[in-house]
């Protein structure tokens, strides 16, 4: 704790350069000190209660002949027609 207080900038550096800093006490674990660009998006969203997983799956898109494709150009070229 006491180097974290003396060597506060350089830690928050170390973390937002994507370097997770756990802060001991007395050689025991208390805290973590990890950069916001580090997480996950969709994982801090859904923890956050702003997103949740589909209860089904959703159906492929079809494609000019009428097969399913996933790509995200088909879905371009249907929205721009």
């Amino acid at each position: 704790m006491s180097a974290l207080r003396a060597e506060l900038k350089q830690w928050i550096e170390a973390a937002r350069a994507g370097e997770d800093v756990v802060i001991t006490e007395r050689g025991i674990p208390v805290a973590r000190l990890s950069g916001i660009e580090s997480a996950d998006l969709l994982t801090r969203l859904q923890r956050d209660g702003l997103l949740t997983s589909p209860g089904v799956p959703r159906p492929a898109a079809e494609g000019e002949q009428g097969r399913a494709t996933t790509a995200v150009s088909g879905l371009v070229r249907r929205l721009r027609r």
